[in-house]
């Protein structure tokens, strides 16, 4: 084999590593961020409490190819007296959102992400964004008080706080002879 033949060779193997060491990684960081969207054009309201598909209405408005998945970027992080939830949003207004605890470690969010056409006479030649409505669960670190929560939608970002539940105290139980 020739000297260039080895150099392409050694060349083609170290972008083969990068490549697949690059989906690895962002496979195991963004699993949890790829998020099912239900076309608008097939959704009157949002996917229902365990998840399922939206009840289906209204005509579809064909100039829009079906967005099926999309990432929706979350961080969840502790102080000592809470938990913050962000969830990357752009594009959407507070009244899109719900969020509710669909079980006592789940934070469920489900939200419509509306589009609008820019000019009626338009046709797009790339769409990558998602539209439609969505739900994300995220699985919380730790108890939280829901009835003390707050959420806030300011420049693309949905953040939750969520107090922390206070467990009950630490006690010991004595041993008594019967």
């Amino acid at each position: 084999m020739t000297h260039l033949a080895e150099q392409l060779k050694h060349g083609a193997g170290q972008a083969w590593e990068s490549l697949t060491e690059g989906w690895r990684e962002l496979g195991s960081r963004a699993s949890g961020a790829l998020t099912r969207f239900w076309s608008d054009a097939d959704d009157a309201q949002p996917a229902n409490a365990d998840g399922g598909k939206p009840n289906m209405a209204g005509k579809a408005d064909r100039w829009l190819p079906p967005a099926r998945w999309s990432f929706m970027a979350v961080d969840v992080y502790g102080a000592h007296d809470k938990l913050v939830v962000r969830i990357e949003a752009p594009g959407m207004a507070q009244e899109d959102f719900q969020i509710e605890m669909s079980s006592p470690e789940v934070l469920s969010v489900l939200g419509r992400k509306r589009y609008a056409r820019e000019h009626a006479s338009s046709s797009y030649a790339l769409v990558q964004c998602a539209y439609g409505t969505f739900r994300r669960d995220i699985r919380l670190p730790a108890a939280v008080d829901v009835e003390h929560a707050k959420a806030t939608y300011e420049a693309g970002v949905l953040r939750i706080e969520l107090p922390r539940r206070e467990l009950a105290s630490h006690r010991r139980i004595e041993v008594r002879v019967a």
